[in-house]
């Protein structure tokens, strides 16, 4: 009995038993962390892309509430001999701009004040175009004196809409005549004195995304059939 217990005592492991068991330790502790970084990386590019799928339904957002909340008013401008003349429309757009003054801000929304806003296809920093919106707070017919020209108005708060784009184009759609009910077509310039039947902004990425949302055209339908031309019993 004595002897046996002490045979029993001095029971172990050898040290290839012991060299197998640190192995398989490291190796299932490798792959455990592997399997953590390849989840942290897939993690990472996940929301990556939900980040850009939401800044992508934003844009069409804020693009669909400001264009839709067009205010139909006549602009001011001020010739070389001093005298103020008024503009039979404020709103006019090219191919690669669109001016309008809208009741929908993107810093207050829809409770904000209404605001001049300036759409514009630029040049981007690392090559294609990008859609930059710059808003100026509307104070009156006064405040628009300062867009009378081609060039940017100096000033404003400057959003980048959209960036990395292969091309971003404006087009107007002439309003309906309800009499004939003909279909109307789709103009690359407006400068006309009403508001155009609607806004088609088309954009395309530089680079197609795999996975996610691409930018796809934005058509917006303006339902404001008030001619800017007619002025109320305020005169404002």
């Amino acid at each position: 009995m004595h002897q046996r217990s002490i045979d029993r005592n001095q029971r172990g492991v050898t040290l290839l038993e012991l060299m197998i068991a640190v192995t398989l330790v490291a190796g299932l502790s490798t792959g455990m962390l592997m399997a953590m970084r390849t989840s942290l990386m897939t993690y990472d590019k996940t929301a990556k892309k939900l980040e850009s799928n939401r800044r992508f339904v934003k844009t069409q957002q804020i693009l669909s509430n400001q264009i839709a909340a067009v205010i139909p008013t006549q602009g001011l401008c001020v010739p070389a001999e001093g005298q103020t003349i008024a503009v039979a429309s404020f709103l006019s757009g090219s191919v690669d701009a669109l001016r309008l003054i809208t009741s929908y801000s993107i810093a207050e929304g829809a409770r904000g004040y209404p605001q001049i806003v300036e759409y514009r296809a630029l040049p981007g920093d690392h090559g294609g175009v990008r859609l930059v919106a710059t808003e100026h707070p509307y104070t009156g017919p006064a405040s628009t004196t300062p867009f009378c020209g081609t060039a940017p108005a100096p000033g404003g708060t400057v959003y980048v809409l959209a960036e990395n784009l292969a091309y971003c184009r404006f087009s107007y759609h002439e309003p309906y005549n309800q009499n004939t009910f003909l279909e109307t077509p789709w103009l690359p310039l407006w400068d006309r004195p009403v508001l155009p039947g609607g806004v088609h902004i088309e954009m395309r990425p530089a680079v197609p995304a795999s996975g996610g949302l691409s930018i796809l055209n934005v058509t917006v339908p303006i339902m404001v059939d008030r001619d800017p031309r007619s002025v109320y019993d305020d005169r404002y």
